[in-house]
């Protein structure tokens, strides 16, 4: 039989190399969208197993002629990516009887369902609904014995939490959480939450993401399941602690990353965030920007389709995504309230004048001082941003007071320093709880206790940073109102703040208050929101339409830029109004 050309395998690379005709090679490219169109006698396709079956049927119509080593790898893969695909059929078919997983508290089918897909597919982002028990499906799987020993990597205000969580579903493991960010003999372990000398390597290590980068080398190869916890965290492509937990988890037999929002921006970054989780499944970074970005290489680049690309993840087994009504879980509806409030002009206007200059560095045109721009961008956000949260902070710790008169307890969520002062102060007679970033772990314990508990009338407010509550639990017995005193650029870390309240075993409708001003970074930061939420909503469940998809491809900072300059009159671009934040909202 004639063939069209040659196909080889470069192990090295794990990359297959075609050299072909000219017809056969555009054919190639229109099945293959994430081959580069650039002009070369031969193209090169990261060898995935979903490849290898792909070349398989495109070789029945175009045959090449293929060395031994690409043979094998060829034939190798595809039957590896059928075997897996029936069995994440079947899984979630409910066509495979369910493992037990015998803990001292059963859990929940839909939790054994996720545990037993991850020890089908290997790798697996577990993106349920926040409260639907991720922590309990990842424990699930720990007492197996190709899972231990274990890792679970978490932010730095969780270690306690899953600790006590591994005590109560698996006391039988010993967990010892590590503490200092670089290698020492572990001399102590928890097991059943209490404490004993440690003879050997503890069935489960516990350690947040920033000591991930010391402990990294000691790790590899002796973990062999790794959980990441708030997997958000690793959609930083080349930061050191994303190449902690790349190096870590690639010799890991199993991957878990949990999270209800996997992406906090823009779809590029769930390529950061399956290269530790399933290495090289979406192929190489420009494989996956020319797939699945339109071929937009940028860091803010776009999934161009999230309903697609959501369905094409679930069924190839590396997403799994239940909301509370497909588990029969629901909770009483979460309302959203924007509310406008009035802002000190005098403050921002003050602020305005101090960021012209920024303004001008940041909508330079020549790129020659890439790194004053990068700096000033930074600078004009915090500034404006900052003056923003000061000039509103008085109107909004007046309408928590106004809430206390009839809601027990306020989660008051916000970002500057400089405004949680002014909150504390106006809000002093409600003796309010701090869990910011300049807390210890044991001080955050302690506000939690505090807030948390019913027979302390006087803590009624929750002071917590917008980025430093994801993944507390508990918050849900004490409380059913949160307000969000300033914004952050991410509708993920909106939806993460709003569900440490509206969460399992919550029994009253929960109420989020967005504290909006017309003036400042606000106007701006809302518009934003909404293109961010559109790449991350239909991916996680393709049956909903897009949330405000918009077409701003413009830089966040750029529009702060080119606001400070038009309210200064030095521009005539007229600030973009501001959309509707969120798809069913209540504005008072």
């Amino acid at each position: 039989m004639p063939t069209h050309g040659a196909i080889r395998y470069s192990g090295d690379r794990n990359m297959f190399v075609v050299a072909c005709t000219p017809m056969v090679r555009a054919r190639l490219r229109r099945c293959f969208p994430r081959i580069s169109m650039n002009a070369a006698h031969a193209v090169a396709l990261k060898a995935t197993d979903e490849v290898c079956r792909d070349l398989l049927w495109f070789m029945e119509r175009f045959p090449l002629e293929a060395d031994a080593h690409a043979a094998e790898r060829l034939q190798g893969g595809a039957v590896r990516h059928v075997d897996r695909e029936a069995a994440v059929a079947a899984l979630i078919d409910q066509r495979q009887p369910m493992l037990p997983f015998d803990l001292a508290l059963p859990p929940r089918d839909y939790q054994r369902q996720a545990a037993q897909l991850l020890l089908t597919s290997r790798n697996l982002l577990l993106a349920d609904d926040v409260g639907l028990g991720k922590t309990c499906s990842a424990i699930c799987a720990m007492p197996t014995p190709e899972a231990l020993p274990a890792l679970v990597v978490c932010p730095t205000h969780l270690p306690r939490q899953w600790a006590a969580e591994i005590a109560l579903f698996a006391p039988q493991l010993s967990v010892h959480i590590v503490t200092k960010g670089s290698p020492y003999p572990i001399k102590w372990q928890m097991r059943g939450g209490v404490k004993e000398r440690a003879t050997s390597m503890p069935d489960v290590l516990v350690i947040n993401y920033h000591k991930l980068r010391g402990w990294a080398e000691q790790l590899a190869g002796v973990v062999r399941y790794v959980v990441f916890d708030e997997a958000q965290q690793l959609r930083g492509d080349g930061t050191s602690i994303w190449s902690a937990a790349r190096h870590v988890a690639e010799r890991a037999t199993l991957r878990l990353g949990l999270s209800a929002t996997p992406i906090y921006n823009y779809g590029i970054e769930f390529h950061s965030v399956y290269e530790v989780l399933a290495p090289e499944a979406l192929g190489t970074r420009d494989e996956f920007s020319r797939e699945w970005c339109g071929g937009n290489f940028g860091e803010k680049a776009r999934v161009h389709d999230p309903n697609v690309f959501g369905n094409y993840l679930r069924g190839q087994g590396l997403m799994l995504r239940r909301t509370r009504a497909e588990v029969g879980r629901e909770l009483p509806p979460l309302t959203k309230v924007v509310h406008e409030v009035d802002a000190d002009s005098q403050t921002i206007d003050a602020a305005r004048k101090s960021a012209v200059e920024l303004a001008r560095i940041v909508l330079q045109a020549t790129e020659a001082f890439r790194g004053q721009k990068m700096q000033a961008a930074g600078e004009l956000d915090a500034l404006m941003r900052q003056a923003t949260g000061v000039a509103k902070a008085p109107f909004v710790a007046a309408f928590v007071r106004l809430l206390l008169e009839s809601e027990p307890r306020v989660v008051l969520f916000g970002w500057h320093h400089a405004v949680y002062g002014i909150w504390r102060e106006a809000l002093r007679e409600y003796r309010p709880v701090m869990y910011t970033g300049a807390e210890s772990p044991t001080q955050r314990d302690a506000a939690l206790a505090r807030f948390k508990d019913p027979s302390d009338e006087g803590s009624r407010v929750l002071i917590m940073s917008l980025r430093s509550g994801a993944g507390v639990d508990g918050l849900q017995h004490a409380c059913r109102t949160v307000v969000f005193g300033e914004l952050d650029w991410s509708p993920g870390v909106h939806e993460q703040c709003a569900g440490r309240v509206h969460r399992d075993a919550q029994g009253e409708p929960v109420t989020a208050y967005y504290m909006c001003a017309d003036d400042g970074a606000d106007p701006i930061m809302i518009e934003v929101l909404g293109v961010k939420r559109s790449q991350l909503e239909p991916v996680r469940n393709p049956n909903m339409p897009l949330v405000e998809r918009l077409e701003t491809g413009v830089d966040n900072i750029r529009r702060l830029a080119v606001a400070a300059l038009a309210r200064a009159g030095e521009v005539s671009a007229p600030v973009p109004a501001a959309p509707s934040l969120f798809e069913a909202e209540v504005t008072v």
